[in-house]
């Protein structure tokens, strides 16, 4: 696997990913569980946001501090990446929010775009890109061209599970992209869906 690529091997995190593949999991402790996922990944995904030394004045003294000195953006790919927004959201609640709209046809497997809503200013930002499933790589390829025509320069892509097509194709098209996941399962079917994974993230979450 490429270098730029991050396992999140937490126990925590691993038994999070268990309860999103079982197909028992109900809608809502599916909700629940990637929300809960995508905040603890963050820590991993937020250590590369720029920061400042200061001097803070405790009760009893003052103390060396550190401040994030970085807006960070938060940019969904919807629908299934709205599951990961208040995980991301828990952990730095001052961040920008930006919606990427894209569906899959289903014949060609390619992305087709239909909304884009992104911050201001995103260049200057460290950007999340909050993506479930990296199956075949498309959409995320797709979302990572839509950022950086929009002047984004720093992006980290969040992803529950990837599939090895999908990391491949990622980081051949963008090598300065930084991958997080929780697992990179071996194959893809006939359909473009990563075996053996955890089914349509989107249906799951909204229980469609």
């Amino acid at each position: 696997m490429p270098a730029r690529l991050t396992v999140c091997d937490h126990p925590l995190i691993q038994d999070k990913l268990a309860s999103l593949r079982d197909r028992n999991t109900r809608p809502e402790d599916f909700r629940l569980v990637m929300r809960e996922m995508a905040a603890l990944m963050s820590y991993e995904v937020l250590k590369k946001v720029t920061t400042r030394r200061s001097q803070v004045q405790t009760p009893i003294r003052s103390a060396q501090a550190e401040f994030i000195d970085q807006p960070i953006a938060v940019v969904a790919v919807l629908r299934a990446g709205l599951g990961m927004l208040d995980g991301l959201l828990q952990i730095a609640p001052k961040s920008r929010i930006g919606h990427i709209g894209l569906y899959r046809n289903e014949e060609t497997l390619n992305p087709v775009r239909y909304y884009v809503r992104l911050p201001k200013n995103i260049g200057e930002c460290f950007t999340v890109l909050c993506d479930p499933m990296l199956a075949t790589g498309g959409s995320a390829c797709e979302a990572i061209h839509i950022l950086k025509t929009d002047g984004a320069r720093q992006i980290a892509l969040m992803s529950v599970l990837c599939a090895k097509a999908g990391v491949k194709k990622v980081q051949e098209t963008h090598p300065d992209v930084a991958i997080y996941t929780a697992a990179v399962d071996a194959q893809l079917n006939k359909s473009g869906y990563i075996v053996p994974g955890l089914g349509d993230a989107g249906d799951r979450l909204f229980a469609t």
